[in-house]
């Protein structure tokens, strides 16, 4: 197929684009196979919008006489409109944009189409493979053969029965007190066992330590899920494990979530009391606080009580994979670093096999029907935001990053998303066809972009607050088009000079304390020199008394 094919009215001049809290711009407006191009056509105001088709989640068409209004409604929550003179044109343009931002192959999508215009000072696709970050553990490996060759055993003797989950040890924190996650174990409604499952579950625990096995869903829900072949772990099979239910909502209830509280953020025309009411029965933050507690719990049964923890869902997919990296963000201080946070994303979300391809097909705006779309990583990155609200200091990434993460979960120029399994993008070749998002973050003109400059390394574990007046809309996101950012943008501009100049200050008094502490020594070395001297003096006069005593006795 061929993206001419698409385009009824490749170009419309004379068309006006309207944003908030922007001036009105006329410009030419032109189509390509992967962008919307408008382009201001007044030499003293020069201005270009480039936008992804894939970042398109639904248009609507409104006509007045013979001039037609195209609103385009973004995946990234922007919403502008297009004036565009002539009927015809008008639907001619929101056909072909409503064609080119549902494509149905992958392989049609501008990754596979992009070719950078920086230098590729590193390959991202090779930057956190797990031959590499399994070097991290090269001091404590051999704790972990025993695990590993049990896992092997295990598996190959429990493949004809289809009952044994992967038991993935994602991270040791103090061998043996391990972190892991799965899917459930596949009782059914007979009960069924599988003995090797049990036994590889017990194989992280030392004789007479117990663990905890963290369930993301309602004791009603697991108990429900026996009927469809799943179910979860009887405690008379894992004597030594404690089973405790934390409930995170998945799919639709996610999505519908945050489609009410878009809703809440775009109404501008309610008082403040309706406002929150609607914010308020989005419950968007009441998931934020069940998944932050989820983590705390995990975390704190490693720290505190230094137990090993076992979590999982259904799939161990999504529920999942938010509980346990936030747990480590808590818990690792190298998880709070860019790279490190990269690293998590990648063996946490990418290799563990989120569904990012079906879970961001669509945002909040789209009218098609739901299937499998719901805000999973957005609802972890908001977490991330909240710990990083709280803790200011800790995180080496500003909050620019974790938004520059959100647009590209969605629609990308990079094959990073793409996918929804590590066998997908085997299949997609996409280490060789596309480029990977950390190619171009990681570039030391980017990389300053994403800096926290109140960073200062903190190697003790952060505990956060889940109190309702601790955690916070994030603005950022879902109030960044709404409201004017030239202030915003003064102020941070205004920190960094404050930050900058207080480490000036800060060399300067370092500098001077030297210099002191040199001084102090040579006035110290003086004195020392002065007081022998002085004694060399002393002894010479009694050397010269004691001679005239002998001379005049």
């Amino acid at each position: 197929m061929e993206f001419a094919e698409l385009i009824k009215t490749p170009r419309a001049d004379n068309a006006v684009l309207h944003r908030p809290f922007h001036p009105t711009v006329e410009g030419t407006l032109c189509l390509t196979g992967h962008h919307l191009i408008f382009s201001s056509r007044r030499q003293d105001n020069e201005e270009e919008l480039w936008l992804l088709h894939s970042n398109i989640d639904c248009i609507e068409k409104r006509f007045l006489g013979s001039l037609g209004s195209i609103v385009i409604k973004c995946k990234d929550l922007r919403i502008i409109q297009l004036d565009i003179p002539g009927m015809e044109e008008c639907l001619n343009i929101a056909s072909s944009i409503e064609a080119l931002s549902t494509l149905d192959s992958v392989t049609l999508m501008y990754p596979f189409f992009y070719r950078p215009m920086f230098e590729i000072v590193e390959d991202g696709w090779s930057a956190f493979l797990p031959e590499k970050e399994f070097e991290v553990l090269n001091s404590v490996v051999s704790c972990f053969l025993s695990f590993i060759l049990s896992i092997c055993i295990y598996v190959r003797r429990s493949l004809r029965l289809r009952v044994l989950r992967l038991c993935f040890l994602i991270w040791d924190y103090l061998f043996p007190q391990v972190m892991m996650r799965s899917s459930q174990p596949l009782t059914g409604t007979n009960g069924r066992r599988c003995k090797e499952d049990e036994k590889l579950v017990n194989a992280t625990l030392r004789p007479g330590k117990r663990g905890y096995i963290i369930d993301t869903r309602s004791l009603n829900a697991a108990q429900q899920a026996r009927a469809k072949g799943g179910g979860f772990e009887q405690e008379v099979y894992y004597p030594q494990w404690r089973r405790i239910h934390r409930c995170i909502e998945r799919f639709n209830i996610l999505q519908e979530s945050l489609i009410k509280l878009v809703e809440a953020c775009n109404d501008q025309s309610h008082n403040m009391d309706r406002w929150l009411s609607k914010l308020e029965a989005s419950n968007w933050m009441t998931y934020i606080k069940e998944i932050l507690t989820a983590a705390c719990l995990a975390a704190q049964c490693i720290d505190r009580e230094g137990a090993s923890v076992l979590v999982h869902g259904t799939e161990g997919t999504d529920s999942t994979l938010q509980v346990t990296s936030l747990a480590q963000i808590i818990l690792d201080p190298d998880c709070r670093t860019i790279q490190g946070f990269e690293s998590l994303l990648v063996r946490e979300w990418l290799q563990a096999g989120h569904p990012f391809q079906q879970r961001c097909a669509q945002s909040a705006y789209s009218n098609s029907k739901q299937k499998l779309e719901a805000p999973v990583f957005l609802l972890f990155l908001d977490c991330v935001w909240q710990i990083l609200h709280q803790f200011p200091c800790s995180f080496e990434f500003n909050e620019h990053f974790l938004v520059t993460l959100f647009e590209h979960a969605y629609a990308s120029q990079f094959g990073t998303f793409l996918g929804n399994n590590e066998n997908e993008r085997s299949k997609l070749k996409l280490q060789q066809k596309t480029m990977s998002l950390w190619s171009w973050v990681n570039q030391p003109k980017e990389l300053k972009n994403f800096q926290n400059p109140l960073f200062e390394a903190n190697s003790l574990v952060i505990w956060p607050s889940v109190a309702p007046q601790s955690l916070q809309l994030w603005e950022g996101v879902f109030l960044r088009w709404n409201r004017p950012s030239r202030f915003l943008d003064e102020a941070e501009e205004e920190m960094k000079k404050i930050v900058d100049y207080n480490r000036f200050l800060q060399d300067k008094v370092n500098s001077m304390r030297k210099q002191i502490m040199e001084k102090e020594t040579e006035d110290r070395i003086d004195r020392m020199d002065k007081m022998d001297r002085m004694d060399k003096m002393d002894e010479m006069d009694e050397m010269d008394e004691m001679d005239e005593m002998q001379e005049n006795p």
